[in-house]
């Protein structure tokens, strides 16, 4: 009949069918599970059908709705130069011709079937197969009445081998419980209030930045051992870092990750927080009110590997998709991980994309980017024979050069005034410098040298020191040729090192005052901070995830005292312009003297626009009575802190209060200080007048 288009639903699960709002009876096809049924109307179109137990379903065909993602911009996703492609893939509860539903798309390219699964269809891939879009390699369908919160899986069916595959959605934005491995139909209802914060968001490249890193597991527990909730974490977590005096709380990796002992680290979900802790909801909740605290934001990101759990990332459709299918490039031997195809352009823009999401969605103010080296050389962790050189016999990996330097540019173009800071352990050059002069483009980079010379040198008996000064002043000679941070972070409290208290050498007065030395050199040299978790306080052994942290050490004075001095330094280095105005810039350090071996010892000036402030280090356990110290200029030399202080638990040897400068020419400067160097002690002065 003109005008009639027949209709052709397959039910697997149906004893009979009827279609369109009149209640049309469907025929059966024979021997099949096909029901049809004239249509005269156009546009969306009803179906109802009963199952053997005799209940009733009813809801809108999803083939009565034409695709509707964008081909220009599937395209620009199969070029690599999408940055927001979650908005395309992934599940987006949506209405369509006043019909509520869930739109699902995903990347399968090799797929010869795709198919969303989940309780509205039994999970039986029979039910809902995906309309593939030309050949981007893109499977779409719009589902009637799936909703906020339902679970689903993609079943794609490899168009080589047959093989069946049941796959979580790698755009997911909320993931099912860690023990099971579904995605979640998620939307967000979140209301920020931190508005605020970025219209008097700080500069980075001057303002003051120490870190406070955290892994969200095991900074506090439940007495039945559960996590704290991200709303716990803002209701304990923020006020303890803002009473620190931290700028900033940065987050072990909190996107989600089916094995707990990596502590994030083996991500299967780029797209969702761990529900572990909550909802996304919930982390945004937290975010919000660090910055309604005055806290910055850092995630852990993880772009340098993913595990193989088979339900995610791994041979995807059946293929290798987001790896390498050579385990000499797709696969690291030290994690047992897999390794991405920087070089597939599909892959540049999921990637990209999940770290403008993070960037946009939570209102995070950074990216800690992991494992930078493993990414830029192809022989990392190998042996020869077992990785292949690029198109020019080098081991440098090319395309993950590209897709850095894509990732940088992205993220600071799409979010103005958020940063990205680089785990790299190698002397890669340039690696925070821009793309156009041949860097790699992060905002800054983990001191990596700095962090191991120093605690190097620190776990030598005093008495040795001297034979080792070289390691303290060495990084001067490379501390402005990138952005540094100076990181203690939780990779140096684990795998047998102990902890930072444990590694000291001494008596357990001795352990403590070099702790307090130890930090009060990082927080006075140029760089900016991180300190992981529990340091702050000097934790005795080494950290496990498993636990919490053991905070009834704070009961004990030198445990006490230890957190009293970082919370000084802190407030010191946020409220002294010259202990960070100048944390990039060669002009904003000064040393004094470097070379006294001997008595193994440092001053050096830090420089702001207007004032400076001098520091002098012992890093022996002998007062050192009239040390001279050459100074800048005449006047009183105000004491701003001494690391031996009493109430730091140290034995309050100093230099009460303030002291004139003499005229006694010394070490090429026209005046100098005679000092009461405590023992392994710190004394940080602020010179007298302007610059």
């Amino acid at each position: 009949m003109k005008g009639t288009t027949l209709v052709r639903a397959y039910l697997p699960h149906a004893q009979a069918a009827w279609l369109g709002p009149r209640h049309t009876p469907m025929a059966r096809v024979p021997r099949s599970a096909l029901f049809e049924a004239p249509l005269t109307d156009g546009g969306a179109y009803e179906l109802s059908w009963s199952d053997p137990e005799g209940h009733e379903h009813r809801h809108a065909d999803p083939y009565s709705f034409p695709p509707e993602l964008p081909l220009e911009e599937l395209a620009a996703f199969n070029r690599g130069e999408h940055r927001r492609v979650q908005r395309l893939l992934g599940a987006h509860p949506r209405e369509r011709a006043g019909v509520a539903g869930t739109r699902f798309a995903v990347w399968a390219p090799n797929a010869e079937r795709v198919s969303v699964v989940g309780d509205f269809n039994r999970w039986d891939g029979r039910c809902h197969p995906m309309d593939v879009r030309a050949d981007s390699g893109v499977w779409e369908l719009f589902v009637p009445g799936v909703g906020v919160g339902t679970l689903y899986k993609f079943e794609i069916r490899n168009r080589d081998s047959g093989e069946i595959l049941l796959r979580a959605d790698p755009f997911a934005r909320e993931a099912e419980k860690p023990e099971h491995s579904a995605s979640r139909v998620a939307a967000s209802e979140y209301a920020w209030a931190d508005a605020d914060w970025f219209k008097q968001r700080p500069d980075w490249r001057t303002a003051p930045m120490s870190v406070y890193e955290v892994h969200a597991g095991s900074w506090r527990r439940h007495a039945d051992g559960r996590f704290y909730s991200y709303r716990e974490l803002a209701e304990s977590l923020v006020p303890y870092v803002r009473e620190l005096g931290f700028t900033h709380l940065e987050l072990m990796p909190v996107t989600e990750h089916p094995y707990e002992p990596s502590w994030g680290y083996q991500t299967t979900s780029y797209f969702a927080p761990s529900t572990r802790f909550g909802t996304p909801d919930d982390l945004r909740h937290l975010v919000d009110c660090c910055h309604q605290a005055g806290l910055g934001v850092i995630l852990d990101w993880v772009p340098g590997h993913f595990p193989s759990d088979e339900h995610a990332l791994v041979r995807f459709d059946g293929t290798a998709l987001y790896e390498h299918a050579d385990p000499r490039r797709g696969l690291h031997p030290h994690w047992g991980t897999l390794v991405f195809n920087y070089g597939r352009n599909e892959v540049r823009s999921f990637l990209v994309s999940s770290a403008v999401y993070w960037l946009e969605e939570f209102h995070l103010d950074g990216l800690r980017v992991d494992a930078v080296a493993s990414m830029l050389y192809l022989d990392y962790g190998r042996e020869a024979g077992e990785w292949l050189p690029n198109v020019h016999g080098g081991k440098e990996n090319l395309e993950a050069i590209t897709f850095l330097q894509a990732l940088n540019s992205a993220t600071h173009g799409e979010c103005p005034g958020s940063f990205t800071v680089a785990e790299e352990s190698t002397a890669w050059p340039a690696v925070t410098r821009p793309d156009w002069l041949g860097g790699l483009g992060f905002s800054m980079k983990w001191n990596m040298g700095w962090m191991h010379d120093t605690l190097a040198y620190l776990h030598q008996d005093p008495i040795h020191r001297r034979y080792h000064h070289e390691r303290l002043t060495f990084g001067l000679l490379y501390a402005f040729s990138e952005n540094f941070v100076l990181p203690f972070s939780h990779d140096e409290v684990v795998h047998g090192k102990g902890s930072l208290a444990a590694r000291m050498p001494g008596d357990p007065w001795q352990r403590f005052a070099n702790l307090r030395l130890l930090f009060s050199y990082q927080f006075t040299y140029p760089g900016k901070k991180l300190l992981f978790m529990g340091d702050e306080f000097g934790m005795p052994a080494e950290w496990s995830h498993s636990g919490q942290l053991p905070w009834g050490l704070l009961e004990a004075p030198d445990h006490a005292g230890l957190r009293r001095l970082v919370c000084d330094l802190a407030r010191i280095y946020r409220q002294e312009p010259a202990l960070h105005l100048q944390d990039f810039e060669a002009q904003g350090f000064e040393w004094i003297d470097c070379h006294d071996v001997t008595q193994s010892t440092l001053s050096y000036l830090r420089h702001g626009a207007e004032h400076s402030l001098l520091v002098v280090l012992n890093f022996t356990p002998v007062v050192r009575h009239g040390y001279r110290v050459g100074v800048p200029r005449p006047g009183r030399y105000e004491e701003l802190l001494n690391s031996d202080a009493a109430i730091y638990g140290g034995s309050n040897v100093g230099n009460l209060g303030s002291l004139p400068a003499q005229a006694t020419p010394w070490m090429g400067r026209s005046h100098s200080l005679s000092l009461t160097l405590p023992p392994l002690g710190a004394l940080v002065l602020r010179v007298p007048g302007d610059r």
